[in-house]
């Protein structure tokens, strides 16, 4: 779940910056020590509700029943996504999963590489250079992924590029927390819980710290959409999910 460029400018690596082709390295090596563990501590940070907003990223979406689409899911590691999708949709529906860790794929391979069949790909490759032809997806889903993009622009541009007309683009990404109270006890757990459970569980306590700092980095709701709009795509949306803890956010390629 980890991109970039390769431009020699300044990137934020969680609460410091540094430089583009540094923070390749240091994000890629995030994802290499996490990728075991990965999806256990997704259920423990967020007491499995990241599983419901996945549910919820995948009924926004709304797979045809009746007619099979193509769907590229970038980051898409561990396949969460990819197999909700392939679930809910068409018999004859597929999914690339595209992500530039390979560990994570292989992470994903050994989940689902063989439950469904020629339905499923794995992919390495980059966001901000994605190896599929112009107007290849009907659907384009990105779920905790793109925050570790260092040129989210031109992530945005890719993903625009690789759908078709009338194709879909969902991001699922963590937010900013819209309640007051619930947005310092949110700090709280996150500063102070998280990296404790990184180095109890995933023996990384540094990596998570990484992925609480890039949280609070990340553009916010407004502003990311302000950006989906940038990149081309029209009718952008956003829900916020568990009082903005999350957010799905939605474009259209016209």
């Amino acid at each position: 779940m980890t991109e970039s460029n390769t431009q020699d400018s300044e990137a934020s690596f969680g609460f410091r910056n540094v430089s583009s082709q540094e923070r390749q390295s240091l994000v890629n090596n995030v994802f290499a020590r996490v990728a075991n563990r990965y999806d256990l501590m997704n259920d423990l940070m967020s007491g499995g509700v990241h599983r419901l907003w996945k549910n919820d990223l995948i009924n926004w979406l709304a797979p045809s029943k009746t007619t099979p689409q193509a769907l590229l899911d970038v980051a898409g590691g561990t396949g969460d996504v990819a197999s909700r999708f392939l679930e809910a949709a068409h018999r004859d529906a597929t999914v690339a999963i595209c992500d530039i860790s390979g560990e994570m794929l292989e992470a994903g391979r050994a989940r689902h590489g063989s439950r469904y069949g020629d339905r499923l790909h794995f992919v390495q490759g980059n966001a901000e250079a994605l190896p599929f032809p112009d107007k290849s997806f009907d659907a384009y889903t990105i779920a905790f992924g793109i925050r570790n993009v260092t040129n989210i622009d031109a992530a945005l541009a890719e993903a625009f590029r690789v759908l078709k007309r009338g194709g879909r683009f969902i991001c699922l990404e963590f937010s900013e927390v819209q309640t007051p109270m619930l947005d310092t006890a949110y700090d709280a757990f996150s500063f102070q819980v998280i990296p404790r459970l990184g180095e109890l569980v995933a023996k990384d306590g540094d990596s998570y710290r990484y992925l609480v700092e890039s949280i609070r980095r990340f553009p916010k709701q407004e502003r990311f959409a302000d950006m989906i709009r940038a990149a081309g795509f029209e009718r952008v949306q956003y829900r916020n999910l568990s009082s903005g803890i999350a957010a799905l956010h939605s474009g259209w390629r016209i």
